[in-house]
């Protein structure tokens, strides 16, 4: 036996990892006693906003924020302000005017200000990032506490696109400055649906 064999033998004989159960992950992460004030308090400081709005109030909200954006694209039922159907154009080029962007979204965390976006009834997935303006609509009932709560939810079965989107666009690339509206949407609200 040469030397060599002789070293990793002992190390493999003293090298035992005793069997352990894996911890248990029921209920793990952060709870809050106020999920939206959470939310809120998380995308704000990446230069969002979040609102509570009821679903006949929806329009007249969001046409206060957004007084002057003429192409708006909506893909949420409770509202009616859309005048572009993003889905009828075969090029996502053909989006590039859109002022404002009226999506759904799946589920918020509270956690991390963070958004789920997965509509395969979107034709362009673009949509979330080429308009000037963003509002994501979610309902109030579909706000978890953390990340481990919203992978719960997610099927990674169902193949498609999805994403977590926080706020309007954004870089801290440059001396560590926040600059908004750097790659895509200049602005962002969710507004969620009592």
């Amino acid at each position: 036996m040469t030397s060599k064999e002789l070293i990793l033998g002992k190390i493999r004989a003293n090298n035992v990892v005793p069997k352990a159960d894996l911890p248990d992950y029921e209920g793990f992460g952060i709870k809050y006693d106020d999920k939206f004030t959470q939310f809120k308090k998380i995308i704000k400081t990446v230069g969002g906003d979040a609102l509570v709005s009821t679903a006949a109030e929806l329009d007249e909200l969001i046409r206060s924020l957004y007084k002057d954006e003429k192409v708006i694209v909506s893909n949420v039922e409770e509202s009616k302000l859309g005048n572009f159907i993003a889905n009828d154009k075969e090029d996502a080029h053909d989006l590039r005017d859109v002022d404002l962007a009226i999506v759904k979204g799946e589920f918020a965390v509270a956690e991390n200000g963070a958004v789920w976006l997965k509509n395969p009834n979107n034709r362009h997935r673009s949509l979330y990032f080429i308009a000037q303006h963003i509002v994501i609509v979610v309902k109030k009932s579909d706000m978890l506490n953390n990340l481990h709560e919203a992978y719960d939810r997610i099927s990674f079965d169902d193949s498609g696109y999805g994403v977590f989107v926080s706020g309007p666009s954004k870089t801290a690339d440059i001396e560590q400055t926040l600059v908004i509206g750097a790659h895509g949407p200049k602005s962002g609200y969710v507004i969620f649906i009592d």
